[in-house]
């Protein structure tokens, strides 16, 4: 929806060093309609993302973005899950489906090869199917969706997330039973290019092992 912020974020992007990048969704600033132009512009911002890339779905996205995304190199996970390997280590990073709106989630079919004792990570772009992915056994969810309110009161506190979860799961950390939660408030916007008491914000997590 605004040019100027994706080139603000290309700039951004030079700057920070990462093993892994993961994308949670809505590409775009629409629901319909078009996307080629989306496309065009995940691709300039692709550009500036070191591999590997992975994502998934939102739902301002549609199923056939899915062959342009991965063309421009991002793994798109649609309720699937890939196995990460170093010195002899593993994480298993899964992704579904859009569940808030188009509800094409399907967590036990992304979860069904994960070994309950080794660490994953599931990506949502909505961060309402917690208690399904702390069931599943996911150690950790990397989602998206609410822009922290966008539009928000003093403290940041949120006018709407659009989602139907507690309120403190809407922006920044959080637990639910054994699994840690993020929701990232995101780099764009949605309905109005505006922000207001909640900045912008790209997100680098530090995974320390335990043993």
């Amino acid at each position: 929806m605004n040019q100027g912020v994706m080139e603000h974020l290309r700039g951004i992007l030079q700057e920070i060093k990462y093993d892994l990048c993961v994308l949670t969704g809505d590409y775009r600033g629409k629901s319909f309609g078009p996307y080629e132009e989306t496309l065009l512009g995940m691709a300039r911002v692709c550009a500036e993302l070191r591999k590997p890339l992975y994502g998934v779905l939102g739902d301002h996205d549609t199923i056939r973005m899915t062959p342009g995304l991965e063309e421009i190199g991002i793994r798109m996970l649609l309720n699937e899950c890939e196995t990460i390997e170093r010195n002899n280590q593993r994480i298993h990073l899964a992704g579904i489906d859009d569940a808030h709106f188009y509800h094409a989630d399907n967590i036990e079919k992304a979860a069904s090869e994960i070994p309950r004792d080794e660490f994953s990570i599931l990506l949502s772009h909505t961060p309402e199917i917690y208690r399904q992915a702390a069931y599943a056994g996911f150690n950790l969810l990397l989602s998206g969706h609410t822009h922290g309110g966008q539009i928000c009161l003093p403290g940041r506190i949120p006018l709407t997330l659009d989602s139907v979860l507690p309120r403190h799961m809407g922006s920044g950390a959080w637990k639910y039973n054994d699994m840690i939660g993020y929701t990232s408030v995101g780099a764009g916007s949605s309905v109005v290019p505006a922000r207001f008491n909640c900045p912008p914000e790209i997100t680098l997590h530090h995974l320390n092992s335990s043993t």
